[in-house]
């Protein structure tokens, strides 16, 4: 049976995942750990691909390889970018541009990519599936979901400028370090995927302990909306 390839950064983020699963089991490829279990009722494997575009894309590339993955869930935490999302607001990433990459040089658009364009998108049934979710959840005294572009880049961004640039520039709502990879990846393989991004953080200078603050309370929300999507 195809399983549901859930990729999660960092430690904190996977914590939250494994405590939705049941029927952990585990299998050691390459110094990654997967986890096989099932939420409900659905086969998945959860697996932290560690921090950054590089990591991001050779995790999703080993679990497609191993596993007989239906379609991918990048799951995590990102900062905002625009003044409207607030820290535990949940981002569906529906495109998604790697702003560090630039062959501006011969006369390409900043994050253009040879063989994939400016942006990737997420599999629109997915995208339609979040709606759903998005439309049932009483989210009215708590958080919002947004669905928008998000900025991938091997940088954590604190510069305020840089945020406001990457909306401007990008319409992207939120910026984090691995959701661009995978989407490469994805887009490559031919997966279908869907990023779900919780808001730790706005670029600010000392946002790093805004980060740190909010990660587990983020974590717990983007898993929640996982549980909810897996149930469609």
């Amino acid at each position: 049976m195809k399983k549901i390839g859930i990729i999660a950064a960092m430690n904190e983020e996977m914590q939250e995942i494994k405590k939705i699963m049941d029927n952990l089991t585990e299998k050691v490829i390459f110094d990654l750990v997967f986890y096989i279990g099932t939420i409900e009722d659905r086969e998945c494997v959860l697996v932290e691909c560690g921090i950054g575009k590089v990591n991001a894309a050779r995790t999703t590339q080993i679990l497609i390889d191993n596993f007989d993955i239906e379609f991918i869930v990048n799951i995590g935490t990102a900062a905002s970018t625009n003044e409207k999302l607030i820290i535990t607001d949940v981002v569906i990433g529906e495109k998604f541009v790697e702003y560090d990459f630039d062959i501006t040089a011969f006369g390409h658009e900043k994050g253009y990519i040879t063989g994939l364009g400016k942006y990737t998108q997420s599999d629109k049934q997915l995208v339609e599936k979040c709606k759903a979710v998005m439309d049932e959840i009483d989210t009215s005294n708590s958080y919002k979901v947004y669905i928008g572009t998000v900025a991938s880049a091997d940088m954590f961004c604190t510069d305020k400028k840089l945020a406001k640039k990457l909306y401007e520039e990008f319409d992207a709502i939120c910026v984090e370090m691995e959701s661009a990879a995978v989407a490469h990846i994805c887009t490559l393989d031919k997966i279908p995927f869907i990023v779900i991004r919780s808001i730790s953080d706005s670029p600010n200078g000392n946002n790093n302990i805004e980060f740190d603050e909010y990660l587990k309370i983020a974590s717990k929300r983007g898993a929640q909306f996982l549980k909810e999507l897996i149930k469609k």
